[in-house]
């Protein structure tokens, strides 16, 4: 038996792993009826787990990300995996410094518009990390622009735009 929080309700639940089946990803909340994703639950230094104080933990994400630039009417659509290390992320010039890219006719993107750092994290999973590198006509983060300096994690389907290209995340 494992223990879940519902991370909508706070209800504490205890649940028989040997019972879920392979592949699932979630189940139903008994109370709220919202969709719960299966976690891990910490234990404590000594082995036991502390049924009043279950910690709920998002799901090691194994693979590293990949950036889709969507089609426009000036750029094909493109996929670049992303691996651990260090990615620049800019336009196609023979002047570019970048490791990706892009194939555009976007003047308003730099040719090293954007970095990209994937690190693997303590869980043995992986991290993205987005910066603007400095880039004279900024980066929109789901809506946001980037202010100097800034760096932010990457989620699952989150939109960059640099220039007036549009980029998608995904893991």
């Amino acid at each position: 038996m494992i223990s879940i929080k519902c991370p909508h309700c706070q209800v504490g639940l205890k649940v028989d792993e040997g019972k879920l089946p392979l592949g699932i990803t979630s189940f139903k909340c008994p109370k709220c009826k919202q969709a719960i994703p299966i976690s891990l639950v910490m234990e404590k230094k000594n082995g036991t787990s502390d049924d009043s104080e279950t910690i709920l933990i998002q799901p090691v994400k194994e693979t590293s990300g990949r950036l889709t630039v969507l089609s426009a009417p000036d750029t094909d659509e493109q996929v670049f995996p992303l691996h651990e290390g260090v990615f620049v992320v800019g336009r196609k010039s023979s002047a570019s410094n970048a490791n990706i890219k892009i194939n555009t006719g976007d003047r308003s993107m730099s040719r090293e518009h954007i970095r990209i750092e994937v690190k693997k994290d303590e869980r043995g999973g992986y991290k993205h990390y987005l910066s603007d590198n400095n880039s004279k006509n900024h980066t929109l983060y789901n809506s946001n622009y980037l202010d100097e300096g800034e760096v932010v994690v990457l989620n699952d389907n989150d939109e960059i735009i640099i220039g007036h290209t549009i980029l998608r995340f995904n893991v």
